[in-house]
Formats: C-alpha cells, sequence, structure tokens
C-alpha cells in the first residue's frame, strides 16, 4: 500500500487525527520534490574569501560541500610553480639555471604566453623580470636606470630567446633571461580554481583573485552574474555624468561563462626623481610604458588569456589597441583614456557591448 493510501485510510478510520495526518503528508512531499525534482535551486551557495599573493580572493559557488582545502591547494600549486618571490618555485629554479625541465602548469603559463606574444607582436613578454628589477618594481628602488643600462639587460630579453621543447624543457639562449608570469598568474590561478569546483561537480561560480574574475552559470538570485568595471580613479568617475555617482562602475557585464580581467597604471606606479613611473613595462623600448590609457578591461573565454591581452593592450596604447580588438571576434575589449582637459573617455568593441546592460 502507497503512503497516500495508507494517509487516506487513516483519516477515514479516526478524523481526529485528519489535520495531523494531512500536515505529515504535505511536508514529506515538499521533501520528496525538493530531493528529487527540485533540483540545484534547493543547493545553498557557498563563500570563500581571503588573501594570497598579498591581494584579497572571492569565491562564490554552489554547493552542499566546503572547498576551502582544494581552493588553497590550487593557490600553493600554482605558487610553487608561477611565483618569483618563492625561492623553491619551479620559476625561481629555471631563472637561476638549477632545472629545465617543466611541468604541465609551467607549459599552460608558457604556451600562453607565447601565443599572446605572436599575437600582439612582443607587447607581451614574460621575460621583462630583468628590466622590472632595473626600475625598482622588483626590490621597490628609486633610482632612474641609465640608458646603457636598460640596453645592456634589452639583449638577453624576449620570449623568442627560448624555447620550449617537445620533451618540456626550456632552452634559453642567454642564461641570464628569466621568466615573471605575474602578469597571468592570478588570470591562471582563477581558471584552476574553476576547473576545480567543475570536477567536483560545480556548475555555478564565481572565482575573483585580485580583480580577475572567472565564472559560470547563475548567482544566488538565479539569473546571470553581474560584473562591475570600475572607473581608474574617483575624480575621473566623477566628471562621468551628472547622475553617475563617484566609484560606481563604468558599466556593468551580464555574463554567464567566461572571465574578465582589468590591467591599468592608476594604481601601480612609483616615483623616481620626482617623475611617475608606470609599471606597465615595453618589452621592446626597456622603458615602462607611459600611454594616454587609463585601464583595458579584456573578456575572454579564460582568465589566464584575458589578462595577458590586457596586459599586452596596456603596452600597445590606445590606437593599436582598438585596432586589434576592433572586430575580434574572441575577446571582449573596453578601454578608458584620458582626453584634455583630464576628461575621461571610453571605448569599446562589439563582442564587450554585447554583454553590457545597455
Amino acid at each position: 500500500m502507497s503512503l497516500v493510501n495508507y494517509l487516506f485510510m487513516e483519516v477515514i478510520k479516526n478524523k481526529k487525527y485528519a489535520i495531523i495526518s494531512l500536515i505529515i503528508f504535505l511536508l514529506w512531499g515538499v521533501w520528496y520534490y525538493n530531493k528529487y525534482y527540485g533540483g540545484e535551486s534547493s543547493i545553498p551557495y557557498q563563500k570563500s574569501s581571503g588573501m594570497v599573493w598579498t591581494t584579497q580572493y572571492h569565491i562564490t559557488y554552489q554547493s552542499e560541500k566546503l572547498f576551502d582545502d582544494s581552493i588553497k591547494a590550487v593557490f600553493d600549486a600554482v605558487n610553487n610553480c608561477a611565483s618569483m618571490f618563492n625561492k623553491n618555485s619551479l620559476v625561481a629554479k629555471i631563472n637561476n639555471n638549477e632545472c629545465t625541465e617543466v611541468d604541465s602548469m609551467f607549459v599552460a603559463l608558457y604556451r600562453c604566453s607565447e601565443k599572446v606574444n605572436k599575437d600582439t607582436e612582443g607587447a607581451f613578454d614574460p621575460t621583462v623580470s630583468p628590466l622590472m628589477k632595473l626600475w625598482g618594481f622588483v626590490e621597490k628602488t628609486g633610482t632612474m636606470p641609465k640608458r646603457s643600462e636598460v640596453d645592456s639587460i634589452r639583449a638577453f630579453v624576449g620570449l623568442n630567446k627560448t624555447t620550449l621543447t617537445v620533451d618540456n624543457e626550456i632552452q634559453k639562449e642567454d642564461s641570464r633571461t628569466s621568466f615573471d608570469f605575474s602578469a597571468i598568474a592570478k588570470g591562471y590561478a582563477c581558471d584552476e580554481v574553476g576547473r576545480m569546483l567543475e570536477r567536483n561537480g560545480v556548475n555555478n561560480y564565481l572565482v575573483e583573485v585580485g580583480g580577475e574574475i572567472v565564472l559560470n552559470g547563475q548567482n544566488p538570485n538565479g539569473s546571470e552574474w553581474n560584473v562591475s568595471v570600475d572607473s581608474p580613479t574617483e575624480r575621473y568617475n566623477e566628471m562621468l555624468t551628472d547622475n553617475r555617482k563617484a566609484n560606481e562602475g563604468l558599466v556593468i557585464l551580464r555574463m554567464s561563462s567566461g572571465a574578465v580581467a582589468t590591467s591599468g597604471n592608476y594604481r601601480n606606479f612609483k616615483m623616481i626623481d620626482g617623475k611617475k613611473v608606470v609599471h606597465t613595462m615595453n618589452p621592446r623600448t626597456g622603458y615602462p610604458e607611459d600611454s594616454d590609457l587609463l585601464s583595458v578591461t579584456i573578456v575572454a573565454k579564460n582568465c589566464m588569456v584575458a589578462d595577458a591581452y590586457a596586459t599586452a593592450c596596456m603596452v600597445m596604447g590606445l590606437n593599436r589597441s582598438k585596432a586589434f580588438l576592433e572586430g575580434n571576434d574572441e575577446l571582449g575589449g573596453f578601454l578608458v583614456y584620458a582626453a584634455e582637459g583630464d576628461s575621461l573617455m571610453v571605448w569599446d568593441n562589439e563582442r564587450f557591448r554585447l554583454m553590457t546592460d545597455e
């Protein structure tokens, strides 16, 4: 006899318990529906946050389980491979010529760098580490280097001076060539956390590390994720429109999959001899690239790729970036730049506009 028939017979036998029986039946029905037909709507969203690589991370995902330990394991793995400041990392050992054999994580970082380097005619290059050190962005010095010093280092800077063999070994033409994947390491970490979550059956998530984002599925409200592209500075933000408040985003992206990365000079710079020196290094000139671009936001399929192209566009400058992104079907691009009178201007391509709420 089914539970429904049983409850019905009990009600007939003893009307006294009719209401109690009905309540029990309804509660059981709700539980049964949620368990077998409710789908993901009944699964809670978890949140994880903390500090990694001197920046904050925030992760939201839908799951019955907590993955804090797995998230930390991903960050540790990226740190052990790509950190320049970890003396025992794979990159540090390669830079010190202690080994040549690389792992799958290094291969992914190298191959992405290789493609973006080619696509942007050398604007993105992970071998600029010696130049960054010369300009004081590694050891935080404040001395303007001489032209002769810059030229001597440029002689061994260039991804084209290295080779990744089919046996996963790095070959360098000059032993002084070194790698710095910090421009794409955070993006790669976002991708790796996303892949870890998906391996564990998580379909809805947003991973953000230091402003770089990868996402999939729906937010806790059951709709697309909203990603805000912030203004470079409060001063510029206040000059956008009469109706927009300071600190509001320039634009809101509506996304159900993909990644977003932003690169800019407005937060990362230093003063040398009274001059502002930005952290975006031009590998071809050996000098920091101080262009009219304030920030570049790139939307791509994964965050490592978005990170790399955002950095490359900052090096290429406004006009070259426009030409590169115009008509690009794979990358969404949003450029923020300064015009006359300290006013702020924005430009985006069609791929980016398709994801906005405007």
